[in-house]
């Protein structure tokens, strides 16, 4: 009679596993730590499906029935889908703060024309991007902060339940504001190498208008160089702390722990 009666429940069951992996599969692609492109894609769907194991006795009871519509399930899975992007873009953004400091960085250092690959932004970027890039990684994974995106996902579904309509304009403002802190978090990591560029280059005019047989350019390149790669071991401990704190804040303010 058991067997019987999972057998009955048995397409119920899958349509709703279907639905969690839709959500929970999505967000895990783009979730900082998880999603990142040097983790390969089977590994990222184990992930997806690990989830789905561990969280389907919690949430089955609040996932809709399999509707007799084809077009209906399609739907909702679609909707599940854009609901796990836009969670999981959310808390990309955060760590893209670190890629765009890093190519900052890259510029007022003098090192634009160091190219890397760098699947974070797409590409060739520079080499101090892709070490931002790989730092922010570091820096969620050995901090523990990559729970708190993962505890959003969980409780997203008390927020946005499986069924209801995919809040268009709502995302799309949460994703401009999220866009907007990434960038001014950006500009805050790299203000220390906007302040020093700024010194060198006011230090190399002057120096240019009381020698003016000094070959400055010669002078003002490796200088440069050298100075912003000082100052960049200096204040990268500070950097990725600050980073941590940030990303913390904005981890707490992803939808469904507000």
């Amino acid at each position: 009679m058991e067997a019987n009666g999972f057998l009955v429940e048995l397409p119920l069951l899958a349509f709703q596993a279907v639905l969690l992996f839709a959500r929970l599969g999505a967000a895990v692609m783009l979730l900082p730590g998880f999603g990142e492109q040097e983790v390969p894609g089977p590994i990222r769907l184990g992930l997806g499906l690990g989830l789905v194991v561990l969280l389907m006795p919690a949430l089955a009871p609040g996932l809709p029935a399999a509707p007799d519509d084809a077009g209906a399930a399609a739907r909702l899975i679609v909707t599940e889908v854009l609901v796990g992007l836009w969670l999981g873009g959310l808390a990309r953004l955060v760590t893209t703060a670190m890629a765009m400091a890093g190519q900052a960085v890259a510029l007022l250092l003098g090192l634009a024309q160091a190219l890397v690959p760098d699947p974070e932004l797409g590409g060739q970027g520079t080499a101090t991007g892709r070490l931002f890039s790989l730092a922010a990684a570091v820096v969620v994974l050995g901090s523990g902060l990559y729970a708190i995106p993962l505890r959003a996902l969980v409780e997203s579904y008390a927020v946005l339940p499986v069924g209801e309509p995919f809040p268009a304009g709502a995302g799309a403002e949460a994703v401009a504001a999220a866009a907007a802190d990434s960038m001014a978090l950006a500009l805050r990591l790299a203000a220390p190498f906007v302040l020093a560029a700024v010194v060198i280059n006011v230090a190399l005019g002057l120096l240019t208008r009381i020698a003016p047989q000094v070959q400055v350019y010669f002078i003002a390149v490796p200088g440069q160089v050298l100075a912003g790669v000082a100052l960049l071991a200096l204040v990268m401990p500070a950097l990725l702390g600050a980073f941590a704190e940030a990303a913390r804040d904005a981890f707490l303010n992803l939808p469904g722990l507000r």
